[in-house]
């Protein structure tokens, strides 16, 4: 089944290549959509594809790379659009 997660990471995500990490693992799991650090210290992940990959990708980014440290996951499931066709970094 089709769906779409927007996950926003909170804690140690910033300068420890998570948003990397997350590319690497949305590419291997098929999904489309961005990842991208917040000006709060964030990092915002908008994952579209089969949701049991997105379900995947979440158990990756609560561990998240080495030096990360994550406190908080908040994740809001949405509708599939259609409107991504590969997954890339914004910022």
């Amino acid at each position: 089944m089709l769906a779409r997660a927007r996950i926003t990471i909170y804690g140690i995500v910033q300068g420890v290549g998570f948003r990397y990490f997350t590319l690497r693992i949305a590419k291997k799991l098929g999904l489309v959509g961005y990842v991208q650090n917040l000006n709060n210290g964030s990092v915002e992940i908008t994952a579209e594809g089969e949701k049991q990959s997105i379900m995947k990708l979440i158990e990756e980014v609560r561990i998240g790379p080495p030096g990360a440290s994550v406190d908080n996951l908040k994740i809001i499931w949405e509708a599939p659009k259609g409107d991504y066709r590969d997954f890339v970094i914004l910022r």
